[in-house]
């Protein structure tokens, strides 16, 4: 059986099995490359970028990603970054504003805007520096699909603006669950407490990562990445501005119309597959999947080594079909 996600490599200790992030690229024919941006208000934004080596394959098509609260691009999520980049994508990535290596507060998001603008801009410029014709996807997890549906439907003020082919969010964050929300009392006076005291952790709310991952083993290398933050639990600007952007979103979802592809758990106690099934629903979308995993939690790449395996599978086949499909259609036009 041939593994498609290089998760099976990694254990409690190690994101890369016990050798180094350099043998394991090359261990996986990857090229890898990284780098840091100014955005224009300043700040250093770290990104990454995965390909396959172009002396063994050729780029088949961009995927953009995007994290989730907390997480950053060089952990977990890297790992799907390399099983795309062995399928010939060129993946790109991003370290969100108060995460990972990027600058600014730690876990702070009083708003959602500048994020969206470093995805745009750090996205088209890696669309522009591939062929014209080649396609493209977005890929976010949990807020970072939050943020891919924003990039796609909010498109007033885009330079240079080009249709995605298709968009695949995994557990996003389309409404919060009751269970993980404040209070209804604390809830009412998060208004408030964002004007007085923005960067206050709301202590009674729980850390989202400690329901995000089921295997144990997998909690546990989470605890071990580098940047993890010093507090998980949100601020009071970010739980206000994370619940706006929800409600945006779930009043939104007419505007969504590229192909989509939603990936969600059906005991994720995070996001909460109805909120996700609302949004699916209503886009606009003439392809669009909704696949919810019974039993799977917030994120898929916590789940079982199979599991994981079953619900990258689909995300493959899933893009692979429409890249085929769009290279015939192109290769239709040419002739």
């Amino acid at each position: 059986m041939i593994l498609l996600h290089p998760i099976h490599l990694a254990n409690e200790k190690s994101l890369f099995g016990g050798i180094s992030k350099e043998e394991f690229y090359k261990k996986h024919q990857i090229i890898h490359n990284e780098t840091f941006i100014l955005n224009k208000h300043g700040k250093k934004i770290f990104t990454q970028t995965w390909s396959p080596d172009p002396t063994i394959s050729t780029t088949r098509a961009l995927v953009a990603m995007i994290h989730g609260y907390t997480d950053e691009s060089s952990w977990f999520m890297q790992l799907t970054a390399v099983a795309l980049a062995q399928a010939g994508f060129h993946t790109v990535a991003l370290d969100l504003q108060g995460h990972g290596f990027s600058e600014g507060h730690q876990g702070h998001v009083p708003d959602i805007g500048p994020l969206v603008e470093d995805c745009r801009e750090v996205f088209n410029s890696a669309r522009l520096a591939q062929p014209p014709n080649l396609p493209a996807f977005l890929y976010g997890e949990s807020l970072g699909g939050a943020i891919a549906i924003l990039t796609c439907i909010d498109k007033l003020g885009c330079h240079h603006y080009r249709d995605w082919d298709g968009m695949v969010i995994c557990g996003a964050m389309c409404g919060v669950s009751k269970k993980l929300r404040p209070p209804r009392p604390v809830e009412m006076l998060l208004p408030l407490a964002a004007f007085m005291a923005p960067k206050w952790n709301i202590i009674i709310t729980k850390p989202p990562a400690s329901k995000s991952y089921k295997e144990r083993w997998k909690k546990l290398l989470v605890k071990r990445r580098p940047n993890k933050p010093k507090n998980e639990k949100p601020t009071a600007a970010s739980a206000l501005e994370l619940l706006k952007v929800c409600d945006y979103i779930s009043g939104n979802g007419r505007r969504i119309e590229v192909p989509l592809l939603m990936i969600h758990g059906g005991d994720d106690k995070i996001c909460e597959p109805e909120s996700a099934r609302v949004v699916y629903e209503s886009a606009s979308s003439k392809d669009k999947t909704l696949r919810i995993f019974e039993g799977m939690w917030h994120q898929f790449i916590g789940e079982s080594n199979d599991r994981v395996e079953e619900v990258f599978g689909v995300i493959l086949a899933w893009i692979v079909e429409r890249v085929d499909r769009l290279t015939r259609q192109d290769d239709e036009v040419k002739v």
